[in-house]
């Protein structure tokens, strides 16, 4: 049996149940490791490792319907910690930025009072990591500090903005989808709003565009002038005036740029995937679904690898690789990226009230994914890779594992997680341009979804609830919490408060369970009834449940069909008996014990409107008085001469017989309850073995109403009317006390459990209040549109000082005596399985946690305590690199900036070290050459592929003119004229083109002819034709002039472009340090980004002095280690100087 302690405290929780409409996109799955889920009006954090909740956000007044994790792509220190920040937004317009680990508001934002459409953290940037952007409606976008609440800037666009998405390449870039097409902006940036309104393109619907017969753009500029939508949809479609056929609706679901390919964005459609080159602003790519197929309802894309994950109306997910080309040949006879479909899980059982909600992937290793169901399930998968041959007649090309391990070539004898991230299980071949590299390691594997983890929440309601009893001194040893919860389909759910995970699901009822009530520990009783027949009968159904064996048997055996329904049941004080109360019918006693009925009550008795028994009882003196018997039938069978010549062990089995068969004669106590009438009458009934006694009768108070409940504790008798009246009868002082609550019909009261304990919680129509009995006042209260906004179904005791609701919205929480929230301090929880999260430790022990996994230099071998059960041997294994590690922790922690650092850092050491061995007497720019040559080509082939691809899917003379404009600065010359003497006479730019063409094919590389075109392509960058004056200078092989010019007008990524095709490798990382130069300037202030340029760039020394004046100094110190490792940088004094600075500060560093 698995041994388990017993927590007399039990944390304040949440239990929730299916989700609402507006929940639907209310989900996140953060860096942190964990997901953020809504459901109504909480929010739920789920561990995907363990399955488990391990915390549930209660502030919102309204449904959640945006969550969103802060990222993770910031340097982490002792002022920058390791700290779990989720902002979520409701349907009333409010923002709340919660520190999760406490479960309380960092602040609280509010602009308008409408549903918040879209939520992101800005990230790309260094210049804070609190910047929040939201979507307030109809059209306004806000950028918020989300550490302070404050409003940084907002814009106003003409039209409705239903989400937006970022460029995760270019930080200025942003979409917007709106109610009528999209909205790119170029200029974003968080000091101030952008200052244009954007350049406004429209969408066809692909069901009215040919999209599968003849490629045409899904989107193009917007004509000028107030023109009507139809006007402006015809462009899309066709060339003259549409008919009322060809115009339709935009049903665009969900837009997004691809983070695996520059300048590339997807539209999803219900039946097809677009696949935008935003260079061009047409279709490359097409993902279209079969007549039979099941349609899209969202797409995530990768960014480790080509992929796209697709979720189904069936709840079916699905895993689309791009179809690499390694050859030249391919890519020409490839009309469109083609997205090959490698892997699906199972659909789900769709009916009205279960369907697919939303779908999220891991942002950190890309190959776990959570679907989010309407009936609360959260169902877990995670894609596993196994070596196998693929089927020749399914026509995909094949999938390689990877020879690499976190960067690095997998040592001989080295162990590995193949299944670490998406990136390890599918190898580099799969990148467009990139021939495979020949090894005899390289294993084919296929994909496939395996189920690790669901969680389940509540039926829809109504609920009934009922705690166990309670926590005494004498069931401590083997005391569990746990709540029944009887539920509308007839099953009884028992939880276990302690970890709030569901203990058992019981199938009892074929009807709503109408109550519960417990007769031990482990067992119980509840009853549900059908609905009536034309007599108005039901068959009603009382089921006695044995929790460790799940026995279920009809405690009434045969009795139960075609009599008016039971009202109630209730169980004595010590579990003796038992009454059962109907709607028009005289109550039933019966014998808990012995399953007998003791008296069916004559058909003149009272009609009960409330009834409970008495807690005094003579058990105590029974028992005293069978003692004293059994002594005095000891003393007369033995007598003291022969009890001294029998041996103790034989007199001690003698006594444990004796006393186990006396236990098993049960022992009738007499108890006593009390009912009410219509009248209002009080009744006192006595119930001794099978004796039934009538007691004394008290007449009706006339102030109050119909009795609707009763509770007894001590000597506490409380009563509540229907008119909302509270009679508190003191029993030994013979008073009474009527308190008025004007709060209408009081539907329930229980005292709470403990000796002494007087707190009485009250349940009415609108909410419920706790009173103190002894001082009759009020403790708290809860009233629906005052507190919270969902209504009380029923309510209980947990423990003496906690109370459990069971609500409307499907909900029931565990609350303290306050009734204020159910959030707690996820360090309070008494958690099933334990969770790998560095961020629920302070900050402190979390970086001395990664400090300590990353570097221990005191010791030969690496040595660790902890235990995580992939990972430790992987950690352990002396053959790891210190790059090779950096890499895996910054996976464990979920730490963006440390992920991105060190694949770039690993990727360029490997690089340059590779290079120094092959030519360690060469020049430094030969060196450069060997290292880049490779780069360069795979640059120059992709670029190439992708042209071709534009060329193909051309339709107008503007994607013509973008071609060849590409084809020249490539320097295809030979294509684009080709492309330029294509232009129609009639078009107006005919004789430019063709005077172009003229110009290109005649170029010389005389001086004075270089001189001209220079100078006149010089004019015309000063007079604002920057595009074709750099093309004159690319046809006379000035591309480091052009990239020059590029940069001075602010071109920056152009320029980089431009050089990684057309320059040589020594001139290239000019243009490169130049950009580096500039995003380390305080107007652009992207020094991380700087960094990466430097190490693509092999300028490791300076990136060294970057980070240590960055006061990155642990990563300064790894970084620098590596280097000296790999053999990129000498031991000399600067480096020792650069090594050595931090070591002072390291300590308060940590």
């Amino acid at each position: 049996m698995i041994p388990y302690t017993v927590n007399i405290k039990l944390a304040a929780r949440t239990l929730t149940g299916t989700l609402n409409l507006q929940n639907k996109t209310a989900v996140d799955w953060g860096w942190q490791g964990l997901i953020a889920q809504g459901c109504h009006s909480s929010i739920l954090i789920i561990d995907p490792k363990t399955s488990q909740t391990i915390q549930v956000l209660e502030k919102h007044k309204a449904n959640v319907v945006k969550v969103k994790w802060s990222r993770e792509n910031y340097y982490h220190n002792v002022s920058s910690p390791y700290c779990l920040r989720l902002a979520s937004g409701d349907a009333s317009g409010k923002i709340i930025v919660w520190d999760v680990v406490s479960g309380t508001a960092h602040c609280e934002i509010q602009e308008h009072s409408k549903p918040i459409q879209d939520l992101e953290w800005l990230w790309n940037q260094d210049a804070s990591r609190d910047l929040l952007l939201a979507i307030h409606p109809p059209n306004y976008i806000v950028l918020w500090n989300g550490d302070t609440g404050t409003k940084l800037w907002k814009k106003s666009y003409a039209e409705n903005i239903l989400s937006f998405s970022f460029d995760p390449f270019d930080p200025s870039n942003m979409a917007l989808l709106t109610s009528e097409g999209i909205v790119f902006i170029t200029d974003f940036t968080h000091s101030k709003p952008p200052g244009s309104a954007g350049k406004k393109v429209y969408i066809a619907s692909p069901h009215a565009s040919p999209a599968h017969t003849k490629p045409v753009p899904a989107a193009a500029p917007a004509p000028t002038g107030a023109k009507k939508a139809l006007n402006k949809v015809k462009v899309l479609i066709i060339n003259e005036k549409p008919t009322a056929e060809a115009v339709t609706l935009n049903d665009c679901l969900q837009l997004s740029y691809l983070p695996s390919k520059r300048n590339h964005m997807l539209l999803l459609y219900p039946r097809e995937i677009l696949i935008l080159d935003l260079e061009l602003s047409q279709t490359v790519g097409v993902v279209a679904i079969e007549r039979s197929g099941v349609p899209f309802i969202q797409v995530i894309p990768c960014a480790q690898r080509d992929a796209l994950y697709c979720l189904h109306e069936n709840g079916c997910i699905t895993l689309r690789v791009c179809r690499s080309t390694t050859t030249l040949e391919e890519a020409q006879s490839v009309h469109e990226l083609v997205y090959d479909l490698r892997s699906q899980c199972d659909a789900i059982r769709v009916t009205k009230t279960v369907r697919p909600y939303r779908m999220v992937v891991c942002p950190v290793n890309e190959n776990n994914a959570a679907l989010m169901v309407s009936d609360g399930r959260a169902m877990l998968w995670e894609l596993k890779a196994h070596t196998a041959k693929r089927c020749r007649d399914s026509g995909l090309s094949p999938l390689y594992s990877p020879v690499s391990f976190c960067g690095a070539p997998l040592g001989p004898n080295q162990k590995r997680i193949q299944d670490l991230s998406l990136n390890s299980m599918i190898g580099q071949t799969l990148i467009p341009g990139e021939a495979p590299p020949l090894s005899s390691n390289q294993q084919e594997v296929q994909l496939k979804f395996l189920l690790t983890g669901l969680l389940s929440g509540l039926p829809l309601p109504p609920f009934a609830i009922r705690m166990c009893p309670p926590l005494t001194t004498k069931n401590i040893n083997h005391y569990q919490p746990l709540l029944a919860v009887g539920t509308s389909n007839g099953s009884v759910l028992v939880y276990n408060l302690t970890s709030g995970l569901l203990h058992k699901e019981l199938s009892v009822h074929s009807c709503e369970v109408r109550g519960i009530e417990w007769v031990s520990l482990t067992s119980f009783l509840s009853f549900a009834t059908s609905s009536p027949n034309n007599m108005g009968l039901v068959r009603n159904e009382l089921q006695h449940v044995d929790l460790p064996t799940g026995r279920c048997f009809a405690f009434r055996g045969e009795r139960g069909n075609d009599e008016p329904p039971i009202e109630m049941i209730k169980v004595s004080h010590l579990k003796q008996y038992l009454v059962v109360v109907f709607r028009d019918k005289p109550l039933e006693l019966w014998d808990i014990r012995t399953g007998t009925l003791l008296r069916e009550m004559a058909k003149n008795f009272p009609a009960v409107t409330a009834l409970e028994w008495s807690p005094s009882h003579n058990l105590k003196s029974l028992k005293k008085k069978q003692m004293a018997a059994r002594e005095a039938m000891a003393r007369q069978t033995v007598s003291d001469a022969e009890q001294s010549s029998v041996e103790s062990s034989v007199i001690s089995l003698l006594q444990d017989a004796e006393s186990k068969s006396e236990t098993s004669q049960a022992i009738s106590a007499r108890e006593h309850f009390v009912f009410t009438d219509t009248d209002g009458q009080v009744y006192h009934i006595t119930v001794e073995g099978n004796t039934v006694k009538d007691g004394a009768r008290i007449p009706p108070d006339g102030s109050m109403g119909s009795i609707a409940c009763i509770a007894w504790k001590g000597d506490t008798l409380v009563l509540g009317d229907v008119d909302g009246n509270l009679n508190f009868w003191d029993l030994k002082a013979r008073l009474s006390r009527g308190i008025p609550t004007h709060r209408g019909w009081v539907k329930k009261i229980r005292f709470a459990p403990g000796k002494g304990n007087q707190k009485l919680l009250v349940m009415y129509t609108d909410g419920a209040e706790v009173w103190d009995t002894k001082e009759v006042q009020m403790v708290s209260s809860m009233r629906i549109g005052r507190n919270v906004n969902y209504r009380i179904l029923d309510i209980d005791w947990c423990t003496s000082d906690k109370v459990v609701l069971a609500s409307d919205d499907g909900c029931i929480r565990v609350l303290e005596m306050a009734m204020k929230s159910a959030s707690y301090r996820m360090d309070e929880q008494d958690l099933t399985d334990p969770v790998w999260c560095p961020y629920l430790l302070v900050p402190r022990a979390a970086l001395t946690l990664k400090a300590f996994l990353l570097l221990q230099p005191w010791s030969g071998t690496f040595t660790m305590d902890i235990t995580q059960v992939d990972m430790k041997s992987v950690l352990l294994d002396p053959v790891l690199s210190l790059l090779q590690r950096c890499l895996l922790v910054s996976r464990l922690f979920g730490d963006e900036s440390d992920l991105h650092f060190w694949t770039v850092a690993s990727h360029y050491l490997q690089a340059f070290a590779q290079a120094r061995q092959l030519s360690r007497t060469f020049e430094r720019n030969v060196k450069i050459k060997l290292t880049c040559g490779s780069t360069f080509a795979a640059q120059q082939k992709f670029q190439l592929d992708r042209v071709h691809l534009q060329e193909v899917k051309r339709s107008s003379y503007e994607h013509t003119k973008k071609c060849a404009d590409q084809l020249l600065l490539l320097g295809q010359t030979d294509r684009a004229v080709q492309l330029l003497l294509e232009t129609s006479a009639d078009n107006s730019s005919y004789y430019c083109d063709s005077l172009k063409a003229c110009l290109v094919t005649t170029i010389t590389s005389s001086g004075p002819s270089q001189s001209t075109i220079k100078l006149v392509a010089t004019n015309m960058i000063a007079n604002g034709k920057l595009a074709e004056g750099v093309q004159l200078l690319c046809l006379i092989d000035k591309a480091a002039d052009a990239c020059r010019y590029l940069q001075t007008y602010g071109e920056w990524n152009r320029a980089a472009w431009l050089a990684k095709v057309r320059l040589s490798p020594a001139e290239s990382s000019d243009v490169l340090k130049r950009w580096a130069e500039h995003l380390c300037s305080p107007q652009v202030n992207h020094k991380s980004k700087a960094i990466l340029v430097l190490l693509s760039l092999g300028c490791f020394y300076k990136v060294g002095e970057m980070l240590h004046g960055m006061r990155q100094f642990d990563r300064a110190a790894l970084f620098i280690e590596a280097c000296l490792k790999y053999g990129v940088m000498e031991a000399n004094d600067t480096s020792n100087i650069l090594f050595e600075s931090p070591l002072p500060l390291s300590k308060g560093h940590l």
